[in-house]
């Protein structure tokens, strides 16, 4: 297939568009490398030493004899340039993770708020806009995310993007619809995906686009069997408050003596993922697209679910790293259950990569061999999501409990 993986240079674009090309597809990267430069914005960088985007192509030939290009086109801003290149390049497939993706980020202030909004539904619709436009007969497959969910329950598994409901009529009797799973985002970034979805939902109805949507979990892990390939092409470990993921954020902390950081109670149930099985589901879902005229095919992108405590305990149990619960940044429930399905890639082949120990001493020895890397200021989550709790972290968040073990 000819695959443009949009938003390729980063922490998922990045090992999936080397693994899709490692499997003998034609893959193109598109991407502005605005990821890279919010580094400069936030005043840190990847844990593990990146190389530009040019000595990880250069170094992927090297090692494979496999080209991937680059073009620097900002999906939001450049619609003509996006057109005229997808126009030239015909694309089967086209993966879009052109988003800004983390959730913190996204609630840091006004200005953080509206570049959210305005990058990923201004980039999400432009390219709905020009595979109609061109007439591309292209599956799109979009990364999501769980978040769109929400975090309640109701005491049943989520179901994969789609809820059968039943609806009383007049007469008396009833109707059965399937709807879209009531959205419910926990922050601006988690918003987006929600409104991702209602696009799709249109321009497959309206134009007979094919769609793929893909809600995934918390990734986990740095690396993949192509990543490991040569130390030029190592995937970027974010370990800051507003882009490191929970899991790499904990396993990080124990291997620089940092306390383990919980939020609240540490009740929080997510949904995980390892960032090799990211990029196995990806190739799943391009394997398998929809048919012209279908609704939007959506997978629950996950392998398990966990409570942060018991993964901090879990990494005390590794490291004896004591755990220090804090002020939760995030408005939502100090507790919370999560059950989620994930048929469609388990049915599709999909082998799950679990929380295994040596995985997870795997992450620790990659957090300790780039500590010196590591700047302390940037460890805490300092976006709040309101104003109230901006000022409980401001008083002095970190009360005074501190909890060794269960």
């Amino acid at each position: 297939m000819r695959i443009a993986v949009l938003g390729g240079d980063g922490f998922v674009g990045w090992p999936a568009a080397l693994h899709l090309s490692a499997r003998g597809h034609e893959v193109v990267i598109v991407d502005s490398l605005v990821r890279r430069a919010i580094d400069g914005e936030l005043d840190v960088q990847s844990l593990t030493p990146i190389t530009s985007p040019k000595e990880r192509r250069d170094a992927w030939r090297e090692v494979t004899g496999r080209v991937i290009p680059l073009e620097r086109i900002d999906l939001a801003e450049d619609y003509d340039e996006l057109k005229g290149w997808l126009g030239r390049f015909r694309p089967d497939a086209v993966v879009h993770l052109a988003e800004q993706r983390a959730a913190p980020y996204s609630m840091k202030s006004a200005r953080h708020k509206r570049y959210t909004v305005d990058n990923n539904v201004r980039a999400t619709h432009n390219l709905l806009a020009a595979i109609v436009e061109l007439g591309l007969d292209a599956h799109l497959v979009h990364l999501g995310t769980m978040g769109v969910y929400g975090y309640g329950t109701v005491g049943a598994p989520i179901p994969e993007g789609y809820l059968p409901v039943r609806v009383d009529l007049e007469d008396g009797g009833e109707a059965a619809q399937e709807i879209l799973y009531p959205a419910n985002p926990g922050s601006v970034y988690h918003m987006t995906k929600c409104l991702d979805q209602v696009l799709f939902a249109y321009y497959a109805k309206n134009d007979g686009l094919r769609i793929s949507d893909l809600h995934q979990g918390i990734v986990w892990g740095t690396n993949t069997e192509e990543t490991l390939k040569d130390p030029r092409l190592v995937n970027r470990f974010d370990y800051d408050g507003d882009y490191g993921t929970v899991l790499n954020r904990l396993l990080l902390q124990a291997a620089v003596g940092h306390p383990l950081t919980v939020h609240g109670t540490g009740g929080q149930t997510r949904a995980f993922i390892h960032i090799k099985d990211s990029v196995r589901c990806i190739e799943l879902a391009l394997l398998n697209p929809p048919k012209r005229g279908e609704r939007v095919r959506i997978f629950n992108q996950m392998t398990e679910t966990h409570r942060v405590r018991d993964l901090a305990n879990m990494v005390h149990a590794m490291t004896g790293a004591p755990i220090e619960n804090v002020t939760n940044p995030r408005n939502e429930a100090a507790e919370n259950d999560l059950v989620v399905r994930n048929d469609q890639f388990l049915a599709l082949g999909l082998e799950p990569t679990t929380l295994r120990e040596g995985l997870l001493d795997e992450v620790i020895e990659v957090a300790r061999r780039h500590k010196d890397r590591v700047d302390p200021r940037h460890i805490p989550c300092t976006s709040a999501w309101t104003d109230a709790i901006r000022r409980r972290m401001e008083e002095g968040g970190r009360p005074a409990l501190r909890v060794v073990g269960g």
